[in-house]
């Protein structure tokens, strides 16, 4: 899960699925050795001031779909997946981490 703290420096959702490209381009590993995970959409916190971050977190992980496609790796949007943030508006709370668990779980099975 790569690309927020980009979007937290001022990065676009287009540049920061660039830059996860570029450096996915980059690894060594075969393609199904890859699972490349879009992190959930940002809640407002004490990271998260604006609608724009929120907005565009929601953007990135669509970004993420075409990189994944393009090199043949394996994709999974955590934005689907419902996981509880923590009061940063970024970071997963306990109940969250157990939730990423039991959903990455199904993906690898």
């Amino acid at each position: 899960m790569l690309g927020t703290n980009a979007l937290l420096q001022g990065c676009s959702p287009e540049d920061a699925a660039g830059k996860l490209e570029g450096f996915l381009s980059g690894l060594s590993l075969k393609p199904d050795q890859i699972l490349l995970i879009a992190p959930p959409p940002m809640a407002l916190g004490e990271w998260v001031s604006s609608q724009q971050l929120m907005d565009d977190s929601r953007t990135f992980a669509e970004y993420c779909d075409a990189p994944a496609q393009r090199l043949g790796i394996r994709f999974a949007d955590v934005g689907d997946w419902d996981i509880p943030l923590a009061y940063d508006g970024v970071h997963f709370t306990a109940q969250g981490h157990r939730t990423f668990a039991a959903k990455l779980l199904e993906v690898l099975k």
